[in-house]
């Protein structure tokens, strides 16, 4: 399971830096015209933001285990990556964008099996 555990984290978390890269990097309107209709529910510091929380959650799931830093930051990287799951589906909800809502609902499925096997039975 541990070997699970880290496949599912180095996954999840590459997923993490790709996505929150492009929303630090690429323009609001460049997403917006890219089919990220969500941005213009946000200013540009909120998509920033929404993209550093994700680039951060993708460096959480790896490095601190990878390092043997700190290694407790994984299942809390894994928690918060839940909680923005949760508000990036409630956007989309509220957009009525059913596809989008499942992406969110397997990436917050995902974080919530690594938090629970990092903070419980398979910890650091």
């Amino acid at each position: 399971m541990n070997i699970a555990l880290w496949i599912i984290a180095g996954i999840l978390g590459a997923a993490c830096l790709a996505g929150g890269a492009q929303k630090l990097v690429q323009p609001r309107k460049k997403l917006a015209a890219a089919g990220y209709g969500w941005v213009d529910d946000f200013g540009d510091g909120g998509v920033k933001a929404i993209g550093a929380l994700e680039v951060l959650a993708g460096l959480g799931l790896i490095l601190p285990a990878a390092l043997d830093i700190a290694p407790v930051l994984v299942p809390i990287a894994a928690t918060g990556l839940v909680l923005l799951m949760i508000g990036a589906a409630l956007t989309h909800l509220r957009r009525h964008e059913a596809q989008a809502i499942v992406v969110n609902a397997v990436l917050l499925a995902v974080a919530a099996f690594v938090a629970w096997g990092r903070f419980g039975p398979y910890s650091f």
